[in-house]
């Protein structure tokens, strides 16, 4: 996954205690995660599907190690 870190900089979760974004993996596939509620959501063709419907909770025993910027 590659997204410009100017984007991760500016995006938030769109859950009420809009906490900033890391980049991570969810079984293999490449996800942004929010450090204040934990979920997960989907990257497809490197664009961020920022939708509540769409995240997933995240849990770091069926993670892989955090992505490389």
């Amino acid at each position: 996954m590659s997204l410009d870190p100017l984007l991760l900089e500016i995006l938030a979760c769109p859950c009420s205690k809009h906490g900033k974004l890391r980049p991570d993996e969810l079984d293999g596939a490449p996800v942004l995660v929010c450090l204040a509620c934990d979920l997960a959501f989907p990257v497809r063709d490197d664009i961020p599907v920022m939708l509540l419907d769409e995240a997933v909770p995240f849990s770091d025993s069926s993670a892989s190690a955090p992505a490389s910027s």
